[in-house]
């Protein structure tokens, strides 16, 4: 039987903490207080012939088949970690506060250990030996058909968000994935330089968030990497997009342009602007560039230490991705 528990977005006035084991080998989860209700179960499925695990975020109330996300955490991360777990919770666990007020699903997919005995996912990066040799792609379409299967998922409205090791994968799943996903956010990440990916097989809209600091995945292409050691390459945030807008049959001239919305207090170090392709209808293209931004996503409440911040560069603290990517995902719909 699926584990269940009840998780709270910040803002309660009341501070609780729940300890629950997730993974049965993964270490126990510790949860932020919470001011709106979720329910957070753990699910197991068959992915491409191995056992695999997710974490299903949902509202209490469940009226008919609902909009999914896959959340895929980045290189070190968890499942848990993308859904408010551990001393420090991914920016990316903004989605909880969005799951019970749009009346929505997250799964969020857990990788498995590369040959760097480091949690990650098989995206298409071909020159990187340390890709852990799982059909992540299998994985996705299980967790959907799953979901699906079982009234809870909307099949017309299946939406992917992953951030850096997470983010390319989000592009082999938009370019592998059957059926395709109909949108996805990736953050702090570009394409393959090197790809043992298909082509697509459908239009798919997508989100770029990226930071022109960023000293992990270069903005501008190159080795991925820190301190020298490459896990290679990709081919930059802008032939990223210009690659999605030939796909999608947009032009560069269908852009239009428009600062991103800011908090009450602007953060002073980044600035974010977002460029728009594409009609009203339709496949879409959105690129979000964060000018100084480094290796780590927009938030407006979960932000990195100085610690962290002198590994992965400035954190822009003017706009919650999630929800960002909620707003570009929400009107998308695969079919008539």
């Amino acid at each position: 039987m699926p584990q269940t528990l009840s998780v709270w977005t910040p803002g309660s006035p009341c501070r609780r903490s729940l300890l629950r084991r997730v993974f049965g080998a993964l270490s126990l989860l510790s949860l932020l207080p919470q001011a709106h209700a979720a329910d957070i179960t753990n699910y197991a499925v068959d992915g491409g012939g191995m056992p695999r695990q997710y974490l299903l975020a949902s509202p209490r109330a469940i009226n008919g088949p609902r909009p999914l996300i896959l959340l895929l955490h980045g290189h070190l991360g968890t499942a848990a970690n993308a859904l408010g777990g551990g001393r420090m919770p991914s920016p990316l666990s903004a989605w909880l506060g969005i799951v019970d007020r749009e009346s929505v699903l997250v799964a969020a997919l857990q990788g498995l250990n590369g040959a760097d005995k480091r949690t990650g996912w098989h995206d298409c990066r071909s020159d990187n030996s340390g890709n852990p040799q799982a059909d992540d792609v299998a994985f996705a379409e299980r967790v959907v058909q799953q979901q699906v299967s079982a009234g809870r998922a909307d099949p017309k409205r299946i939406y992917v968000m992953g951030m850096s090791n997470g983010g390319m994968m989000a592009y082999r799943l938009a370019l592998e994935m059957r059926p395709a996903p109909v949108a996805i956010a990736a953050v702090s990440s570009s394409m393959a330089r090197a790809s043992s990916c298909r082509g697509p097989s459908a239009k798919v809209s997508v989100l770029l968030i990226n930071g022109t600091g960023d000293p992990i995945v270069p903005f501008g292409g190159g080795n991925v990497g820190l301190f020298g050691r490459s896990t290679g390459g990709v081919i930059g945030a802008e032939a990223t997009r210009d690659f999605w807008l030939k796909v999608n049959g947009l032009s560069s001239a269908q852009a239009s342009a428009s600062a991103v919305r800011t908090s009450a207090e602007s953060d002073g170090d980044t600035t974010a602007s977002r460029t728009f392709y594409g009609p009203s209808r339709g496949p879409q293209v959105e690129m979000v560039t964060i000018r100084g931004g480094g290796h780590v996503e927009p938030s407006l409440r979960y932000h990195i230490g100085w610690g962290y911040r002198q590994l992965v560069g400035k954190q822009n603290k003017d706009f919650e991705s999630a929800e960002e990517a909620w707003a570009f995902f929400k009107d998308k719909s695969a079919g008539p």
